[in-house]
């Protein structure tokens, strides 16, 4: 892939921009498949799929991982907040239909 400097035209930037959300977007779906995995080691409860403790842990080191890369820390943590949110969401449904 192109670096972004080394784009001639918005048509390079733009196919650019659509393989990394491609990227972006396998990557979540991986991720998820973990998900539905760390239900076998956690016991069948609300409390145990929420862990407060990690969610706030994994929320703090990936808005520093955000402002370390340049980011908006903020934007990151909202984003998470939704990912992680929906996750345990799921990880809940899984554990009532088991």
């Amino acid at each position: 892939m192109r670096q972004p400097t080394d784009c001639e035209s918005i048509e390079q930037v733009r196919e650019a921009i659509d393989n990394i959300d491609r990227e972006i977007i396998g990557l979540l779906g991986k991720r998820f498949l973990y998900v539905k995995e760390v239900i076998r080691f956690k016991e069948p409860n609300t409390k145990s799929v929420v862990a407060r403790e990690r969610f706030d842990a994994v929320i703090s080191s990936r808005r520093k991982l955000a402002e370390e890369a340049g980011l908006n820390g903020d934007i990151i943590e909202k984003i998470y907040r939704d990912l992680l949110n929906h996750f345990i969401e799921e990880e809940l449904k899984l554990i009532k239909n088991k």
